[in-house]
């Protein structure tokens, strides 16, 4: 484990070094951060809870002070970088709180059983595959139409600019200015569909949701609540994909009546 100056330290896994934080004692609460995010996303709900709890975020690789990976990951990747975490900084079975792709993650670690925490928060999560609209789905067959084509053998060489401008046009702004070993594990996690697992998930779900995120809608939330055993909903109304930080006073409120 290297120190890095007050609350800010980094332990090695698989060959590279995660950041992260660690305030505050009491009940524990790992928090994993969204897509393209950091630990630092949580400044304010951590804030909050350390008065009460100790509060762990760490920095997926290839975000925040993390290392890239070497190869692009998939969700299992994940799934085994969480557990051996835990392991490296102590913590038993915390209560586990994700936004976004954070929660893609607790859907496979809690619904498989390798972990069954007292409680999950998961804030506008992504996991369930999305419906697409038709628009949207031409667009998506035309970019792997043409990625194909740029990427045969005997054109590759040529053909990086063309391809780049192609991520650009036809991509979100997360892949596009993510690199390629991020693209990849970005193509490996939005193709896995997290659904078989969310009836395995034994543990108490809350889900906090933005009524108006764009990202990961809420039909995905109202599917979760259905499906998952123990589950409950809470809309922040006017809020995004963001909601905990778009409303940190009502997200912080509702976090602090759930999480002893």
């Amino acid at each position: 484990m290297i120190k890095k100056g007050g609350l800010f330290v980094f332990t090695e896994i698989n060959g590279m070094n995660i950041h992260y934080t660690d305030e505050g004692t009491g009940p524990e609460v790992l928090f994993l951060h969204g897509w393209s995010a950091s630990a630092a996303s949580y400044r304010g709900v951590i804030k909050s809870l350390s008065e009460k709890c100790r509060c762990v975020a760490l920095d997926f690789p290839g975000c925040g002070e993390s290392d890239l990976p070497k190869e692009p990951l998939n969700i299992n990747d994940y799934v085994s970088l969480v557990m051996k975490f835990l392991d490296a900084v102590k913590l038993k079975n915390p209560i586990l709180v994700g936004h976004s792709h954070g929660c893609r993650v607790i859907m496979k670690l809690c619904g498989t059983g390798l972990l069954t925490p007292q409680k999950i928060v998961m804030i506008d999560g992504a996991g369930i595959r999305p419906r697409f609209n038709l628009k949207k789905e031409i667009k998506i067959k035309t970019f792997k139409a043409v990625k194909f084509v740029l990427t045969l053998p005997f054109l590759k060489k040529h053909t990086e600019n063309a391809l780049q401008k192609a991520r650009a046009n036809f991509g979100s702004a997360d892949y596009s200015s993510a690199p390629e070993v991020m693209r990849k594990t970005m193509v490996n996690l939005v193709n896995d569909d997290m659904t078989p697992y969310l009836d395995g998930i034994k543990s108490s779900t809350l889900l906090i949701w933005g009524e108006n995120d764009t990202a990961t809608p809420l039909y995905m939330a109202k599917r979760l609540e259905k499906t998952i055993p123990d589950c409950g909903l809470c809309v922040i109304k006017d809020a995004g994909h963001w909601s905990f930080v778009e409303k940190p006073i009502q997200a912080n409120a509702i976090l602090n009546s759930f999480i002893p």
